[in-house]
């Protein structure tokens, strides 16, 4: 059982700062630094900590930045399935405050005008039981035909629409598992009580969903089941790219054959651990600390 992540790869650079600016304003940094980031990035090298086969397919550009970045996640899985783009290599830029919130903005034009479909090894490479996951980084319409492709290939769908496209509200329909934090959860739905947001969600299609609520840890409506796993009580250091530690982990847990709830357990767990350090990809658990996570996790509910 392989898992496929499909999305974005940038440059993340990263900006400590005591607050925010105001509009306007210039503040000088406590310190900056340069990392390897993209939702769809963070999402594929979480999985692969879990000892999961993971195919990650995104963009990059025919600049410096691209080879960085393809020799930067040629540490933690195959690297081969990178579609270079005649673009600039996608960029964030981080603002991380003292409490630990943050702010990004991205460039993201190879992620714009990157399409999986228009390489035939995607569709060829799914086979009936493997995990394809997607976020809201690509075009809506092309992700959507991703997710139809995959889910009549018989493969789990893993659907994480952040960040949410405006003016389109993504449809569910072939979705096995849809994963949003309780902003978007209440974006997607109208309804600002997690559970009801989750119950709207699989009311639109999707087989399961998952609300992620930061500190609470989340919540998990598998067609009517309800489970809450709490987070650990960690001092938060940056909470930037725990929900994508948080799916990245689900997703190699489910491909080790765990059931839903026992991977929302260990995901919500490794996301603790990420807001506890800095940094986005950097503060993901690496191999060690997930099989530990996994063990110590599983032997709890035995």
């Amino acid at each position: 059982m392989s898992v496929h992540v499909v999305g974005n790869v940038c440059v993340d650079t990263t900006f400590r700062l005591e607050r925010f600016p105001q509009p306007g304003e210039t503040l000088n940094a406590a310190e900056h630094a340069d990392g390897l980031g993209g939702k769809g990035a963070n999402q594929a090298v979480a999985a692969a900590r879990t000892g999961a086969d993971v195919r990650f397919r995104a963009a990059i550009g025919n600049d410096p930045a691209g080879v960085w970045i393809a020799e930067q996640l040629s540490r933690d899985l195959d690297a081969s399935h990178l579609a270079v783009l005649p673009l600039p290599s996608d960029r964030s830029t981080i603002m991380v405050d003292a409490r630990g919130e943050n702010l990004i903005v991205t460039g993201a034009s190879c992620a714009a005008a990157y399409n999986p479909m228009a390489d035939s090894g995607f569709t060829r490479s799914i086979a009936r039981g493997d995990i394809v996951v997607f976020q809201g980084n690509l075009g809506p319409d092309i992700t959507a035909t991703c997710l139809k492709v995959a889910r009549g290939a018989g493969a789990m769908t893993i659907f994480n629409p952040s960040p949410l496209a405006a003016d389109h509200t993504p449809g569910l329909s072939d979705v096995s598992v849809v994963i949003a934090n309780a902003g978007e959860a209440a974006q997607l739905t109208g309804a600002g009580d997690p559970a009801m947001a989750a119950r709207d969600l699989i009311r639109q299609g999707a087989g399961a969903a998952i609300v992620t609520l930061g500190a609470l840890g989340c919540l998990v409506d598998n067609q009517g089941q309800i489970d809450r796993f709490a987070a650990p009580s960690v001092a938060v250091v940056d909470t930037s790219g725990a929900g994508d530690v948080f799916c990245g982990c689900l997703a190699g847990c489910l491909a080790a054959g765990m059931e839903l709830a026992a991977a929302a357990r260990i995901a919500v767990r490794a996301a603790a651990v990420s807001v506890g350090r800095a940094g986005t990809l950097e503060s993901c658990p690496d191999r060690r600390e997930m099989k530990l996570l996994m063990e110590t996790t599983e032997a709890e509910t035995a």
